[in-house]
């Protein structure tokens, strides 16, 4: 029984990253062996166990078999005369199919060390092409390692397109679609991830909505960069760059989703594009159970990013009914989400990266001063129901009137 560290905790830790996770291939032993030392059983397909202290993953050296289409038509076997290397060559990358033994020493039967240090992706062997994850996970290690100068291997892109061709991606589960999608959000550089799978034909059959945006035209003026699929990918990074919460990313890579519905007669502008992409945000929510708090934010950034935008030259009475549609008085928070990515929606165009975005200052501002209304002295004076509901509503708009002038004069001044 030889016990060696598998996976990302190797390839990690070869590029002195930080390893967060440890996995664990057990050669020549048995499920009963593993069992009498106290180890806990926890795999569904194959059998892979928690250490009875650490808690890390332990799993006993297999192949794999094609038997179907999809992700979950693989036949695993395991036994103990299962090898190391046989283990090894069934894993995606070849940056991901290194080990160490127990006296630190690399074990790498394909190359994989110097693939990390030539910063390629590239597929172990043909078997790549069985399983359509394997299209996401290399596009989510190519958001990862991006920054670093990683490409993906061109026979590796061919072999993700001969995956999509075979429509194996028709096969894969909502749940994993959304699984690897999130952990993608999370990496640096999450607009590479969509880049992949454009690249290989993968992004026209599972985001079909960010697909149908690449060579639809932005008027040049507000977008020197045109292409509203480029755009969404550059609103995407901005979004990036300006938080870690994975909603506000999730809802800047949506927000535009209505400009692939505009007739080609219209281009390059697309008047009422925000409540036609409404419809296209709910399709793709839907079809991979996202969740209820990200779908929300996403539909709030599509309806009203357009108003957002020009807040700065409406009324006090549009100001505050702009503010109520967001629920900002009752959800500051996620008011602060959605002027976010506003944020990175101006800043997501060609020359506009660093700009200055004063609609988020401003709305903040008059939120601020509109939320806390004294409601004791108007119960007092006896107001309750409607009456009560447009008291208040009159006192934002006249507390918002005092502070727009007020500003307005400030401006002059200076």
């Amino acid at each position: 029984m030889k016990i060696y560290l598998v996976g990302g905790a190797v390839r990690d830790q070869l590029l002195h990253l930080e390893v967060l996770e440890k996995d664990y291939v057990v050669v020549g032993a048995t499920v009963e062996e593993m069992l009498a030392k106290g180890y806990k059983a926890c795999g569904k397909d194959f059998p892979v166990f928690l250490h009875p202290k650490t808690h890390e993953e332990y799993a006993l050296a297999r192949t794999e078999r094609k038997i179907s289409k999809g992700y979950h038509g693989f036949s695993f076997y395991a036994a103990p005369h299962v090898t190391l290397e046989e283990d090894l060559k069934r894993r995606d990358l070849t940056i991901n199919a290194m080990a160490l033994d127990s006296n630190g020493q690399l074990i790498d039967p394909f190359n994989g060390q110097k693939d990390l240090q030539d910063k390629i992706l590239r597929h172990v062997s043909a078997a790549f092409a069985e399983d359509p994850v394997r299209i996401l996970r290399v596009a989510r290690f190519y958001a990862r390692y991006y920054h670093l100068g990683f490409k993906i291997a061109p026979e590796t892109i061919l072999l993700m397109q001969e995956i999509v061709k075979k429509r194996e991606v028709e096969a894969l589960v909502a749940e994993r679609v959304w699984q690897e999608t999130l952990k993608a959000l999370k990496e640096r550089n999450p607009e590479k991830f969509f880049e992949a799978l454009n690249i290989c034909g993968a992004l026209v059959k599972i985001f079909p909505e960010l697909f149908n945006l690449f060579g639809v035209p932005q008027n040049p003026k507000h977008h020197p960069e045109i292409d509203t699929g480029i755009h969404t990918l550059m609103v995407l990074k901005a979004a990036t760059n300006l938080t870690n919460d994975l909603e506000v990313r999730f809802a800047a890579l949506c927000h535009d989703f209505g400009k692939g519905l505009t007739p080609k007669q219209q281009w390059p502008f697309h008047k009422g594009h925000e409540k036609a992409g409404l419809v296209l945000v709910n399709a793709l929510c839907d079809r991979y159970k996202v969740p209820k708090t990200y779908k929300q934010l996403a539909l709030a950034v599509t309806e009203y990013h357009g108003e957002i935008h020009q807040c700065i030259n409406f009324n006090p009475s549009k100001l505050i009914d702009l503010i109520e549609k967001l629920d900002g008085y009752r959800r500051p928070l996620r008011f602060n989400k959605i002027l976010l990515t506003c944020q990175a929606d101006s800043q997501g165009r060609t020359g506009f990266e660093t700009m200055p975005y004063p609609q988020k200052k401003f709305l903040t501002k008059i939120l601020k001063a509109t939320q806390k209304i004294d409601t004791t002295s108007l119960i007092n004076q006896g107001i309750k129901g409607q009456d009560l509901a447009q008291a208040i509503w009159q006192q934002r708009i006249d507390i918002a009137a005092k502070l727009i002038t007020t500003s307005k004069k400030s401006d002059n001044a200076s």
